[in-house]
């Protein structure tokens, strides 16, 4: 039962933070792996738990979504699939050990992504910055690995890029982004699934709580004036689940 708790609050928790700011992914994975879950588990069940909130959010911003820059939507779409396939099978060799000492990196950078992404987009947006269709595919690529491989920190991360490549409507970034992280989300399960790395009855809670979360996050953000006191708390969920992991 302590577990369930636990699991329905982390998945609350991390809807709304999804919903409003991204970064719910600082919630579920620490809680998956103090249920001891192990980390590898814990990293594809939580990628599993975020795919129907990107797919509703996706869905609710699929007008707004058109090509911009320098690469066509399929393009995009298609590298960013590749790039998730290949860091989600890196995951699959990457040796359990060698994954514990990895995790608190991984959450170092995430929350170094998450606090410095929103200045690198409006960088990126007010000098004009853009690259060529080869570069634009090759960052896709990049990013979409990183994402397959741990999700934290994806969607700021996806939003940068998008900025890098030549997208200039926000609502069509945001869109993207989220079409994009359903895309690596459903390759990467896909892809834990067929290993065994998904622990179904947490992620069916987790799911299920998210989903919830994410719905009460979507209201409450139409009330929210100003994200940057909430963007503080979220880097400091992440760097005290870092610090955490780090002293494990």
């Amino acid at each position: 039962m302590l577990s369930i708790i636990i699991l329905v609050v982390a998945g609350l928790l991390a809807g709304m933070i999804n919903a409003i700011a991204g970064g719910g992914t600082f919630v579920s994975f620490p809680a998956l792996v103090w249920l001891g879950v192990p980390p590898i588990m814990a990293n594809a069940t939580a990628t599993l738990t975020a795919l129907p909130g990107n797919v509703g959010s996706a869905w609710a911003y699929r007008h707004d979504i058109s090509a911009e820059g320098s690469l066509g939507l399929r393009s995009i779409i298609w590298t960013a699939a590749l790039g998730g396939l290949s860091g989600a099978g890196l995951l699959l060799i990457t040796p359990g050990d060698a994954f514990v000492g990895i995790v608190p990196w991984l959450l170092l950078t995430a929350t170094l992504l998450f606090a410095a992404g929103p200045g690198l987009v409006r960088l990126v947006r007010a000098r004009g910055l853009q690259i060529g269709p080869g570069l634009s595919a090759f960052t896709v690529f990049l990013v979409a690995g990183y994402g397959g491989y741990f999700n934290g920190g994806l969607g700021i991360m996806l939003l940068a890029v998008l900025s890098l490549i030549g997208f200039q409507n926000l609502h069509g970034m945001n869109g993207l982004k989220n079409m994009l992280s359903a895309v690596l989300s459903l390759v990467s399960v896909t892809t834990y699934a067929s290993a065994g790395l998904i622990a179904w009855e947490s992620a069916a809670i987790l799911a299920i709580s998210i989903t919830v979360g994410g719905y009460i996050g979507a209201r409450q953000a139409r009330r929210i004036q100003n994200t940057d006191y909430l963007q503080a708390i979220i880097v400091g969920i992440g760097a005290s689940m870092t610090l955490v992991f780090f002293a494990l």
